[in-house]
């Protein structure tokens, strides 16, 4: 993990949480006190230059985004690409920022060595519901623009819409698989908002306070969804939900994706081109 917390303040962050185990708030503190390893690159270079590490497509943005506002200053991700590009590794990005669009001098190279794909998690196109949701994450269209330009690089984008909120949000799933794909992205996906431990009371509060006249009405369809509960942590479930609610969720997707040809073939990223050891001693 190169960073803990995050100051884009998405209400429906998963990582929250992970706050409460240093004894921190996962709400503001969250938001306000974020913690990063600077010597991360030094530590991925030492790693993969050991003897017995052997290359498997790597991911970033999976608990924090890769790209969230601390990045313009600390430059841990364009730094950890620095190291992955020069060892030749595999790696996929998901994030919500058009701070990805700062790296395509690198992130281009990659993708067209098949050695770099990105995903852009698109939550709403209803500027105000982003706003309120995310205040300070890119706007929705900034998001769809950003696949549409890395789409033009020769990357490799999926669209992601996530986090589908029942009664909020998930109308919205066809558009943003359409919006998606028109500006260039060939796989779409999405994952029902999920509310693990404290996120519960976080975001029935924030519910509560910005859309009132619904939010019995979301936290109801959120349970059909998860069991009854507003959370089902099953490993096999927690990403689609279950339950009539996800089975008509999961037909709308499928239709989307041939619909609007989201449904190509995975391509698996190239891991024969590392390099392994250090490969500044190749110059020798």
């Amino acid at each position: 993990m190169r960073t803990r917390g995050a100051s884009s303040c998405c209400i429906y962050c998963f990582a929250r949480p992970t706050h409460a185990y240093l004894d921190l708030s996962p709400g503001l503190d969250f938001e306000t006190r974020i913690f990063r390893k600077p010597d991360a690159p030094e530590r991925l270079r030492e790693e993969l230059s050991h003897p017995k590490y052997r290359a498997a497509p790597l991911a970033l943005g999976i608990n924090t985004d890769a790209y969230q506002p601390i990045e313009r200053s600390e430059r841990l991700t364009r730094r950890l690409l620095e190291v992955l590009w020069e060892f030749r590794h595999p790696v996929h990005i998901v994030t919500k920022s058009a701070l990805i669009l700062r790296d395509l001098d690198i992130l281009a190279p990659m993708a067209a060595a098949n050695l770099f794909s990105a995903t852009l998690s698109v939550t709403t196109l209803d500027r105000h519901i982003a706003r309120v949701m995310e205040p300070r994450a890119a706007t929705p269209m900034k998001r769809i623009e950003t696949i549409r330009t890395l789409s033009a690089a020769g990357i490799r984008v999926n669209v992601l819409a996530a986090p589908l909120i029942p009664g909020l949000t998930c109308h919205e799933l066809e558009n943003i698989l359409k919006a998606g794909a028109e500006a260039g992205a060939i796989r779409g996906g999405y994952i029902p908002v999920r509310l693990p431990h404290e996120i519960k009371l976080l975001f029935e509060d924030w519910l509560r306070l910005n859309f009132p006249d619904r939010a019995d009405r979301v936290l109801n369809r959120i349970r059909a969804l998860r069991g009854g509960k507003l959370n089902d942590p099953n490993f096999k479930t927690r990403m689609t939900g279950t339950g009539l609610e996800a089975d008509l969720l999961k037909q709308r997707y499928e239709l989307a994706l041939r619909r609007y040809g989201l449904d190509a073939p995975r391509t698996p990223l190239n891991s024969t081109q590392f390099r392994g050891g250090d490969p500044q001693m190749c110059l020798f």
